[in-house]
């Protein structure tokens, strides 16, 4: 695998802390915290930092912590909690499919799955009329990435630098970084290639008669809210079809309305042969899906593709309401308008430009993000960083309102430049 790749990428979060419950001895045997105290021994593996919250509850787009505080989400754990918390219609559909029926396998039929792939394809509206659900978006990009070499019989795979697909050994192959940080296999499954963001010229070069398929993320998101453009993905859908190249979308945090468009293949015209999604997808309800074009859906038999959880009821029943909810309460275009405000209002304090597009949205900042991050952290908003050190990142909820940009904006003017 070819990864040229400078000193970015995902590493652990910035501006987060970590908090163990008890340190550990040499002996591996937690450490007492004084004479006849109980120690909490954290079973967890301890492969995450974490924000200094203690987190009880939450409700629209604000987390109630144990100690009182109120905070402005604009994170959404990780761009997943696209209605918010505790959304009525949210919590009834999930309440309803759990007491009718709360799994059953891909080996049964069921109309609330197929109900799901029908809502999900027209909502896309990209001619996509093929459905397979899967759990997490590394999931879904494995099946695209296995489909597309399986259908060509050929053996590379071209990425954008900067990019960020997913923690398993094809989806981390593909992940810009992955392979210098924490990728772990002894080597990739298919060749690699990274086209620098916005070169058009490197595209003819890179994608060649023995590339299988492009995977790119249209909007980067662990890279910074970095929007690819129009430009350069027609290149890529362009040169994918004199090549036989298969192109998939990688919409997994940019997808599902988060950039005021169903996808944002939508947003830039861009037919792909393949579109993954996960994180909005079910509204915080693990689930992810990939879509398939007619062409490349003709190849499917039986035993192509499988998966136990995928699909299963509550996942459907949460993907066919969030995908309602975004469609009868407008919220494309919510996310649109308060997009456009953070844009036009939040250039202030260490903010000196904005990028991304939609609800992925990212904040250059004179001085550290990480710093500027845990700063809004201590006056009550919790927004993101990234791989880039100079980049905050707001993921919100669609259902924000002017009233959460002010207090973002006047939390902002607050900090030192």
């Amino acid at each position: 695998m070819r990864d040229r790749q400078p000193d970015e990428g995902r590493g652990r979060r910035r501006g987060a802390v970590d908090e163990p419950h008890a340190r550990l001895r040499g002996d591996g045997r937690p450490d007492s915290a004084g004479g006849g105290l109980d120690v909490i021994v954290d079973h967890l593996a301890p492969v995450y930092a974490q924000w200094p919250l203690d987190v009880v509850d939450a409700e629209g787009v604000h987390l109630h912590t144990r100690d009182g505080r109120r905070i402005l989400d604009l994170y959404g754990g990780h761009a997943v909690a696209a209605l918010g918390y505790s959304h009525p219609r949210w919590r009834q559909a999930l309440a309803e499919q759990a007491h009718a029926l709360p799994f059953q396998s891909n080996a049964v039929p069921l109309d609330v799955r197929r109900r799901a792939a029908t809502r999900l394809a027209r909502f896309a509206g990209l001619g996509l009329e093929t459905v397979f659900f899967v759990n997490t978006g590394a999931e879904a990009n494995e099946n695209a990435l296995k489909l597309a070499l399986r259908i060509t019989g050929r053996r590379k795979v071209v990425a954008v630098e900067g990019s960020f697909h997913g923690r398993t050994a094809a989806a981390g192959a593909v992940t810009w970084g992955a392979a210098r940080k924490w990728y772990g296999f002894p080597q990739a499954p298919f060749d690699v290639e990274f086209l620098p963001r916005g070169d058009h010229d490197a595209i003819g070069r890179a994608v060649d008669d023995s590339t299988g398929c492009v995977i790119v993320e249209p909007v980067q998101g662990v890279a910074g809210a970095v929007d690819l453009g129009q430009p350069f993905l027609a290149a890529l859908r362009s040169r994918c079809s004199e090549t036989g190249a298969m192109l998939v979308l990688d919409e997994v945090q940019c997808g599902m309305g988060r950039t005021g468009f169903p996808f944002a293949a939508n947003l830039h015209g861009i037919a792909p042969d393949m579109l993954t999604t996960a994180k909005a997808l079910g509204g915080g309800f693990p689930c992810a899906a990939l879509l398939l074009a007619t062409h490349v859906a003709a190849h499917l038999r039986i035993d192509d593709l499988g998966t136990t959880f995928g699909g299963g009821p509550m996942a459907c029943a949460l993907i066919e309401t969030v995908v309602d909810v975004i469609e009868s309460e407008g919220l494309l275009a919510n996310v649109r308008r308060l997009a456009r405000e953070i844009r036009e209002t939040c250039v202030v304090g260490p903010v000196v430009a904005t990028q991304g597009a939609g609800f992925l949205l990212g904040l250059r900042t004179r001085r550290p993000a990480k710093d500027v991050q845990r700063e809004l952290l201590e006056r009550d908003v919790l927004a993101g960083t990234s791989a880039d050190a100079h980049v905050v990142r707001i993921l919100a909820p669609y259902v924000l309102d002017s009233t959460h940009v002010t207090q973002l904006r006047d939390a902002l003017a607050s900090l030192p430049p």
